[in-house]
This record gives structure tokens, sequence and C-alpha cells, in this order.
């Protein structure tokens, strides 16, 4: 099928399986639907994955956004044939003892991740984490450090090597899940905290990189103090602070839509409305049968897009037999994967 020129919407959904199933082109041709949300149940192999991301595109005849969920760790959707990525705590253990060395290695690894999700048609990560590591049991290891200052340095040189692999760069979940135990996906999740605590320690990560960001993701979590409404619904948070007093001016993305703590919204299309009034560009809605439900809601598309998709993009201009043949990244991606042998993991 050949691309159209049409206008992208908003939703990044979840498809079911290793190839497109019956509908699914249908799904991804709606005028409400800009890109993919891939996720393991999605891969068996590099091959397969980069046929998966092709047929998205050929198929549904539109250029979709196509992401990923990469951060290494428990949180690594595509394994197989892939560099097993460590947790970035262990980049933050390595840091309190050689500091050098762990932003090398911070740097190697984004650069790693992302030169191997864009080979086979994968634009972006939705990485790194800039969460701080303070008892989230959802978050843990995926952090850094509990430390914010350890947190903005590893993450520079993180999103250095992203762009350079050249992909785009998405920080989450501002403004800070990690110092909250709930699971957002599981639960309503309140962080009481005054604002004032929350910008003398979760903000300064954001603020450290916020000029290598091109998106940030928001957090389902409540901050009363500040908005009755979660972050990812607040206009406060996002047109207030995130845009107005900090300056950011990338792509703001709502977490899933189907998480427990975005219930409160309402509806899947109330939860919809509310994240794009409140300043999310992106919303992403990852369980399929929920995004039909939802598609076949929605009279067209809730807003266009496809400037903030486009913003996202990224591609690779080399094939995986040609990067092989770099003395460089062989060293570089040998690296990365004797993390696991290492004294810090």
């Amino acid at each position: 099928m050949t691309q159209t020129h049409e206008p992208l919407g908003p939703l990044l959904i979840g498809i079911e399986g290793l190839e497109l199933a019956n509908g699914e082109a249908a799904c991804l041709a709606h005028p409400a639907v800009g890109g993919v949300v891939l996720f393991s149940r999605n891969y068996q192999d590099p091959d397969q994955l980069q046929t998966l991301t092709h047929a998205i595109r050929s198929e549904s005849g539109r250029d979709l956004l196509i992401t990923v969920d990469h951060e290494g760790g428990r949180v690594q959707r595509f394994r197989q044939g892939f560099t097993p990525l460590p947790p970035l705590g262990l980049l933050g253990r390595m840091y309190g003892d050689h500091q050098d060395m762990a932003l090398d290695m911070a740097y190697r690894h984004g650069r790693v991740m992302a030169t191997e999700l864009l080979v086979r048609g994968v634009d972006l990560s939705f990485a790194p984490v800039l969460d701080l590591d303070r008892g989230s049991r959802v978050i843990g290891e995926r952090s850094f450090s509990a430390d914010p200052e350890a947190v903005g340095r590893l993450a520079g040189h993180y999103l250095a090597g992203m762009h350079d692999a050249g992909m785009k760069t998405c920080g989450k979940h501002f403004p800070g899940h990690g110092s909250v135990e709930a699971d957002s996906h599981t639960d309503d999740v309140v962080d009481p905290r005054s604002l004032e605590r929350i910008k003398s320690s979760d903000l300064l990560p954001f603020e450290a990189t916020i000029d290598q960001l091109d998106a940030v993701m928001m957090a389902h979590v409540c901050y009363p103090a500040t908005d009755r409404l979660p972050a990812g619904y607040s206009r406060r948070w996002i047109g207030g602070i995130l845009r107005a007093e900090m300056g950011f001016s990338g792509v703001v993305i709502s977490d899933d839509l189907v998480m427990q703590a975005a219930l409160i919204a309402g509806k899947l299309s109330d939860r919809l409305r509310a994240a794009l009034e409140a300043g999310c560009d992106v919303a992403l809605v990852c369980d399929p049968a929920a995004a039909r439900e939802l598609l076949a809601s929605l009279d067209g598309a809730p807003s266009d897009a496809t400037e903030s998709l486009d913003r996202l993009r990224g591609r690779s201009q080399h094939t995986m037999e040609e990067i092989e043949t770099v003395g460089e990244w062989r060293h570089w991606r040998q690296s990365i994967k004797d993390l696991e042998h290492s004294q810090w993991a």
C-alpha cells in the first residue's frame, strides 16, 4: 500500500502479536492514530521485528511512529538477538566508585540501545528514566540513582549517546514517580509533598537535561499540594511548570491511559480528552482491545499530531551489517554486555 500524507492523530496504540492481525491495519489507518507502542508480545527475533515495523507502515499506508520501552534491566522488550542492557541503577552504583567510567558507560548504553532499535525500524525508545530511586516499587533500578545530581549527569551522557545514534529522547516520568511507593499501573498514586520539596529533588534531573530532551512523558501521579489532578491531566504541571517555568518546548506524552491511576478521568475517551486538553501532544493506549474500543467511539481525530510525531522520528542510515564492521561499535557493545558480570551488577 502506498503511504498517504494525511495528518497523523495523537494516539500511540498497542498491537496483538508478532505480525499484524486481521483488522489491525484498519485500526492503524484510523485518523486518530499516529503510531504504535511495541511490547515483548510483538517480538521474536531481529528479522521478525524488522518485518513487523515495515508492515506497520506499509499495510496502514501511513508513516507511523514506532515506539517501545527499551530501558534495560527488567524493562527491555526485545532480548533474543539484542544486546542485554543492564538496569540504569548499575550505572549509578558505578558512578559512586568511578564517575568518569560510569559517564562513559552511560553514553555507550544509550548509543547501543538506540542503534540496535533504529536499524530494525523502531523510531523511539521511551528513555531514559529520570525518576529518583527513593522507594517506588515500580521504579527501583530503572532509575540511575537516588541522588539528583548523579541522575542528571548520567542521564546527560545517556541522552548524548541516543542523539549520536540518531534517536530522539524521552525523559520520564515528569515530575517524578520515584519518591512514592505505589505503582500507577495498579494503584492510584498520591504524592503529598509540597511543590518546593519536589522542585528541590525530583525535578532537578529534568532541569539538568531539559535542553537534551525531545519529549517528556508525564507521570500518572497526583501531587495534591500542587494540583488535585494527576500530572498527566494537569494544566498546571504541563503548561505552567514544565513549559512556562522550565522552558520545555518539546513533545509532551501521556503515560498509558489504561493504567489504574489514569482511570480517575472517566471512560477512555474522556481520559484521552483530559490528557490532550491539559497539554499532552501524544497519548498512549497500550492494550489492543482498549485501543479498538476507543477508536470505534471516535469520529475522526481529536487533534492533528503530525508535527509533534515528526519531531520524534529516528531512522538509521546504515544496516546492522554495516555497523558491525566498525571496531569501535563492537567494543562498545561488548563493554555493555560485560557489565552484567561486573562488581556493580
